[in-house]
């Protein structure tokens, strides 16, 4: 069940009965549907935070082992899922008031939200990844592989950010 079926099932009556005036019932899925978004969108970021705490133990690692040439990597690769987790945490709602110059339709929240969703591959891509880095003998290497899953989870917000504004 997602969590936008959940938030649905969860409402009590007085939401059940506010649902039966005419225009308000779309209103209310269009919250739902935002509020589902953000706690997806939390939950991710916050998994990403643990990517962090892995990096901080590579980190460790590599100045215990005297293997200093890989702190500059890991401090790229921590400052760049900062940026990631940021633009996760933060992203636009799709709210869209009464007079604002772009207007965000249901069918754009849909797409959003399903966009949203598909982060979790992303993320999980991620999270592998900064695993690999912590295991892995070559740590320059597999730390450049985390930097490109960071990378990839970056470009693909941008094309969240493109449907929110309607160029898509």
């Amino acid at each position: 069940m997602s969590i936008l079926d959940s938030a649905r099932a969860g409402q009590n009556a007085l939401e059940r009965l506010m649902n039966a005036i005419p225009g308000f019932k779309g209103y209310r899925d269009k919250e739902l549907r935002r509020d589902a978004d953000g706690l997806q969108r939390e939950h991710l970021a916050s998994q990403l935070e643990t990517c962090k705490k892995t990096l901080n133990d590579v980190s460790a690692a590599a100045t215990r082992g005297g293997s200093l040439d890989s702190i500059n990597d890991v401090e790229t690769a921590r400052k760049r899922l900062d940026k990631v987790v940021a633009r996760i945490r933060y992203a636009d709602r799709g709210y869209a008031g009464f007079f604002a110059p772009i207007k965000v339709d249901e069918a754009a929240l849909e797409r959003v939200y399903q966009f949203d969703l598909g982060l979790v591959v992303g993320v999980d891509r991620l999270t592998t990844a900064a695993r690999a880095a912590a295991g892995a003998a070559d740590v320059r290497a597999a730390l450049g592989g985390l930097i490109a899953e960071i990378d990839a989870l970056d470009a693909s917000l941008a094309q969240r950010e493109q449907i929110l504004s309607g160029i898509q």
